[in-house]
């Protein structure tokens, strides 16, 4: 009996003493809990809910019935509070709609018309977990204009040509070639370019059963050479100027507001760069595309493949151009660059700037370049923020000979060992400026993109303004990254002034009237505006800028066209999270304490022990 007693008592105060250990331990565990978040709708306002054969209305009596009290968010191009007004967004992306209801809680319905393009994007978890409600469109058939593609500057008397996409997509779609003249003729319609209401170009094209397919439209952006009267609908001498590229004609077409794409571009009367290369390489393919970016002028490229220096062609139509004719070009340009061979261009007298960029007699190698010297040179300011250690080396590099008049901006070192020598001369006599680029396989930098590709555009943007002696666009503070955007999706502008990125203020004008917005660049010099459809002539309102341009909003949408519905019905899982509960916060294990103790305690009393 006594041997019990004692078992017992032992038995008591281990388990008191255990539990007084795990409470002073006090670990935590993690358990599920329900959602206490009211109910959160998400409902898809992006375009095409109020397209053709969209259900906007259905869809705001649906979210209504269902948020039951709760919270609604309208999600498209981006994610915002509820209201009723018509959908504005571009663009229906539902992840981030869903990533900021998980980090919510709660039940989560979605209700859109099931066209979500970045359903892929969606973790798999998210998209249990919501609720779906689809309000699919009414199947039609749609013939739209999908993109035009084309050069962005040009001068006086050059060939525009615009690369244009278009297509059909919709229910009957694949049912035109029946209902066509003849099998597979297909529907007919017409291509037409129009610059302020006057037909600049067309042509008639057949529509494809389903998908995409383009064209190329060609037409001058001046009179013809040698008449008197202006060809109807040509350009003006200059200037900004907006193209209309219509699809018209095609029958059964219930959407309209996709049958049209602006593209905008700056008409000059002369080209302001000349690039003459002999013979063509990827150094020059790079250098003509960056050009164009950077001095924001018109840049004419004439090639010569063969050898003799006779034989020149224009580089964006392939077309040849007699030897008079670039000479022409390059005594009116202020700019003239010289790549390749330099006896091939002994035949030209530029009156402008030079730049030369030797591609005989070079020694191969790895060409580190180095960092600017740190004394007083025209690039300094151009450079100084390039990550040198992040450029990848030249891969030859011609042996210059420069004299005292001669400002060395760039050197390199072979292998990282031995003298630097020079890579980037500037030179200045007689009012006529002059750089020298020594080194080849700087396309490489471009190519690579990142902080290397920004040092080449860095590079060549130093050079044009010197060259140019800050001429056209080159104190310009901000652009443009795309002149058109579709409707409902922001212009982005970057910061392509010198120092840190700051907010400017703009005013844009359009036929309506005029507003003043503010660019408010981030850390990366990236900046978004968000206006209606229109057609706007921007300015900089202070700081004495140069900035002039013209931007436009399209009509046109990818949300007008119809998709096939890729949201499913699904009734989703309870809003559930996962809660962090430490073992103090558990009342029972006090309870076993105390009952432990003083089940001792009465034990012992009753059995006379102390």
């Amino acid at each position: 009996m006594r041997r019990r007693v004692t078992l017992g008592l032992a038995a008591l105060r281990a388990a008191a003493l255990g539990a007084l250990v795990l409470l002073l331990w006090n670990p935590s565990a993690a358990r599920v809990a329900a959602g206490g978040a009211p109910p959160l709708v998400l409902l898809d306002a992006s375009l095409s809910m109020a397209g053709h054969g969209g259900r906007w209305r259905d869809a705001l009596d649906t979210a209504r019935a269902l948020a039951q009290g709760g919270i609604i968010w309208r999600f498209g191009e981006r994610v915002a509070g509820f209201d009723t007004l018509p959908p504005t967004d571009g663009a229906s992306r539902l992840a981030p709609a869903l990533d900021a209801a998980a980090a919510r809680g709660g039940p989560v319905t979605v209700v859109s018309d099931g066209a979500i393009p970045d359903l892929a994007d969606i973790p798999p978890d998210l998209a249990r977990r919501a609720r779906i409600v689809p309000l699919p469109r009414a199947p039609f058939f749609d013939a739209f204009l999908a993109s035009v593609d084309g050069p962005r500057r040009v001068a006086a008397g050059d060939t525009i040509r615009l690369k244009v996409s278009y297509g059909t997509a919709g229910k009957t779609a694949g049912d035109t070639a029946r209902k066509g003249p003849g099998k597979g003729e297909g529907r007919k319609a017409r291509l037409v370019v129009s610059l302020s209401g006057r037909r600049v170009a067309s042509r008639d094209v057949a529509l494809p059963d389903s998908g995409i397919v383009s064209t190329e439209l060609t037409f001058p952006s001046s009179p013809f050479p040698g008449s008197s009267r202006a060809v109807p609908g040509s350009f003006p001498a200059g200037g900004w100027q907006v193209l209309e590229v219509r699809l018209g004609g095609a029958a059964g077409d219930p959407e309209p507001r996709d049958d049209a794409r602006l593209f905008v571009l700056e008409v000059k009367p002369q080209p302001s760069v000349v690039l003459l290369a002999s013979p063509p390489d990827w150094e020059t393919r790079f250098l003509a595309r960056t050009l164009e970016d950077v001095a924001r002028v018109p840049v004419r490229t004439f090639i010569e493949a063969e050898p003799g220096g006779s034989r020149w062609r224009d580089a964006a139509t392939l077309e040849s151009r007699a030897q008079s004719d670039v000479a022409r070009a390059v005594a009116g340009a202020a700019l003239v660059i010289e790549a390749g061979d330099p006896a091939t261009f002994s035949r030209f007298s530029p009156k402008g700037a030079v730049l030369l960029w030797p591609g005989t007699r070079r020694l191969d190698g790895d060409w580190y370049v180095q960092p600017p010297p740190s004394g007083p040179s025209p690039l300094t300011g151009a450079l100084a923020g390039v990550a040198w250690d992040s450029l990848p080396p030249a891969t030859s590099l011609v042996e210059l000979a420069p004299d005292s008049s001669t400002t060395i901006a760039l050197a390199a070192r072979l292998a990282r060992r031995g003298p630097a020598r020079p890579m980037v001369a500037l030179s200045e006599r007689a009012g006529a400026r002059r750089a020298v680029i020594a080194a080849g396989g700087l396309y490489r930098w471009a190519f690579r993109g990142g902080a290397s590709a920004e040092g080449y555009r860095a590079l060549v943007a130093g050079l044009v303004d010197w060259l140019l002696e800050q001429g056209a666009g080159s104190r310009e503070r901000f652009a443009p990254v795309t002149y058109e955007t579709p409707n409902g999706i922001p212009l982005q502008w970057r910061w392509t002034g010198k120092g840190e990125p700051s907010d400017v203020v703009v005013s844009l004008a359009t036929d309506p009237g005029h507003r003043i917005d503010t660019l408010r660049f981030d850390a990366g010099g990236r900046a978004e505006l968000r206006l209606p459809p229109g057609v706007y002539r921007y300015a900089a309102s202070h700081g004495g800028g140069a900035e002039r341009g013209v931007v436009a909003v399209e009509t046109y949408s990818d949300e007008w066209r119809p998709a096939v519905p890729i949201l499913v019905p699904q009734s989703g899982t309870p809003g559930v999270r996962l809660t962090s509960v430490a073992l103090r916060d558990r009342w029972w294990l006090f309870v076993v304490v105390i009952a432990a103790l003083v089940a001792e305690w009465a034990w012992r009393r009753r059995e006379g022990l102390p």
